[in-house]
């Protein structure tokens, strides 16, 4: 008897900052491990610039210097993908996400759709801001009513750029309609409303993409 053939596995699309700020490395690991285990995997960054990995520990920097080797540590560019082709979005932690994926008219496009179809999005950490770009013309988040968590400003304030920061991810949820709650600094808090996962920051990775991961039924 001819063997059963096997499901192809979702698609998941890994948007990552482009900016020097950069991504996380713990955090993008944490994703790409995880997320390539239960999806095809693709990563996109604005203009399909390279990642540049910040946070670098001992866990993370050898696995980072494996990474940049491999043919996939290329990113698709953003402004090319078409959202309709993946079943999940994940965006990583990235201190980067303020300087260029909270404005990406490219990236607010797919969330939009992702919104409409009620399609699996999880975001980390300072990839929350992400989401703030999905805004529509007169003004309405698309994340309005939401549930939502992010790094807090107990979080925030300690960096030494604070003052300088173009979006508080924390006032912008408020001041949109949502409904924004936090843990205390660097706690694992993760929040899961409709078919949106958020992290609070990057130690909730893990628990953030294992909701994304059953949010979308993969086994």
């Amino acid at each position: 008897m001819a063997s059963e053939r096997l499901p192809s596995r979702p698609a998941c699309l890994l948007v990552a900052s482009g900016a020097a700020e950069g991504v996380s490395a713990p955090s993008f690991l944490h994703c790409f491990t995880l997320a390539s285990a239960a999806f095809n995997l693709q990563v996109a960054t604005p203009g399909g610039k390279a990642v540049d990995f910040v946070d670098v520990d001992e866990g993370s920097s050898r696995w980072v210097q494996d990474f940049r080797l491999r043919p996939y540590a290329s990113p698709a560019k953003l402004e090319s993908i078409d959202g309709a082709r993946y079943h999940a979005l994940l965006v990583p932690s990235c201190p980067g996400a303020l300087a260029d994926l909270a404005s990406s008219g490219s990236l607010a496009r797919i969330l939009q759709h992702f919104r409409s179809e009620s399609k699996p999005i999880c975001a980390v950490g300072h990839g929350v801001a992400a989401l703030c770009c999905a805004t529509s013309e007169d003004g309405t988040w698309a994340f309005q009513g939401y549930s939502v968590t992010g790094p807090s400003v107990y979080e925030l304030v300690r960096a030494p750029g604070f003052a300088r920061l173009p979006l508080v991810v924390e006032d912008f949820i408020k001041e949109a309609g949502a409904s924004f709650s936090a843990s205390e600094p660097d706690a694992v808090h993760v929040v899961l409303d409709r078919h949106l996962v958020t992290g609070q920051n990057a130690s909730s990775t893990v628990l953030a993409v294992q909701n994304l991961v059953f949010l979308c039924g993969v086994r």
